[in-house]
């Protein structure tokens, strides 16, 4: 019997029982839900989830198709809630992702195995002791030894500890020792291709999706030094972020050109103590008025921190840690890019 020939009354009674049906089962999603918030607190957006932990929406989702967790629910329009439980496994593979741990090898264990094993890698911050075992192989010519020595230390800390804790500090202690003269150009040299080759490796072996932003790493013409931009690299990568390395001594011109053809979010650069301050402070200027507005342009190192006034539309990073807070700002106000 097709639909026309059905009684009137027979149709309302079936729109009924079907209007019904969608009712009882919002009511099921929401007696569910309310069941986990009165478990655990209230289930959280997904939006609420990346501010939390540092992880983007696209990283969740793709964790979600690709290893089956996290598992959010649904509420009555279909999107995602997270439970507090979930939040917290989350925390602990963000933490120990950070510590070099790759999230398919750790996805499926249980919150008290991911908690051991953060506490058995938790980070191990050097004595100055060890960073003078660092300066003394590098005053003995022990390449070898050195690459060792630098390669056992990013294993404990993992590649943003060993950056902010070790290479940070090892950096003072090299320079310091330079214009002290007890060390050597070629000395200081030696260090340095150690230091790039062991973050270059790291991050390499990084297994992780990038996401946004994507962020172009370079310097400006006569600013030989990449070291200070290779940790920010590392540190970024680390986090996710599309990082595009371009080099050493890129012309302004080709900085604009590049950032248009990468499609780059942010455009990162590093001044060493050497480059001239006033010549930073034009340029970033003049690549300031190149650059659309809403590319953002990074800049760090000692010449540039010694710059008193603000230049309009430039962010001057006073430390690597800022670097952090200031990935998490750019997600933060960017949470569709």
């Amino acid at each position: 019997m097709s639909w026309s020939n059905v009684p009137t009354i027979a149709k309302i009674g079936a729109v009924i029982e079907v209007v019904n049906s969608f009712v009882h089962d919002k009511v099921t999603m929401a007696s569910i839900i309310n069941r986990v918030i009165d478990d655990e607190g209230p289930a959280v957006s997904i939006a609420a989830v990346e501010r939390d932990t540092g992880l983007s929406k696209d990283t969740l989702r793709i964790w979600e198709r690709r290893y089956d967790f996290p598992k959010p629910l649904r509420d009555c329009n279909g999107e995602r809630l997270y439970p507090r439980s979930q939040v917290e496994k989350l925390h602990l593979i963000k933490r120990l992702m950070d510590q070099g741990h790759r999230p398919g090898k750790i996805m499926g264990s249980s919150v008290d195995e991911l908690n051991q094993m953060a506490t058995e890698a938790r980070p191990q911050t050097l004595s100055m002791h060890d960073l003078g075992a660092t300066l003394r192989l590098v005053r003995a010519h022990q390449v070898s030894e050195l690459r060792q020595h630098l390669a056992q230390i990013l294993m404990k800390q993992g590649l943003q500890h060993f950056v902010l804790e070790t290479v940070a500090p090892l950096n003072q202690i090299i320079g310091e020792a330079w214009m002290r003269g007890e060390l050597a150009i070629f000395e200081e040299h030696l260090y340095s291709e150690q230091i790039q080759a062991a973050l270059r490796a790291a991050v390499s072996n990084l297994h992780q999706p990038s996401e946004p932003p994507r962020v172009l790493l370079t310097t400006f013409p006569n600013e030989e030094h990449r070291l200070g931009l290779l940790m920010v690299e590392s540190l970024l990568a680390v986090e996710g972020a599309t990082c595009i390395a371009l080099g050493n001594e890129i012309p302004l011109p080709e900085i604009a050109q590049a950032t248009l053809a990468h499609r780059a979010d942010i455009v990162a650069l590093s001044f060493s103590g050497a480059f001239p301050p006033n010549a930073a402070v034009a340029g970033l200027r003049e690549l300031r008025s190149a650059l659309p507005r809403n590319v953002a342009i990074w800049v760090g190192g000692r010449s540039v921190q010694r710059v008193r006034k603000a230049i309009p539309g430039v962010t001057i990073m006073q430390s690597l840690q800022q670097v952090l807070e200031e990935l998490k700002d750019w997600r933060a106000t960017h949470p569709a890019a």
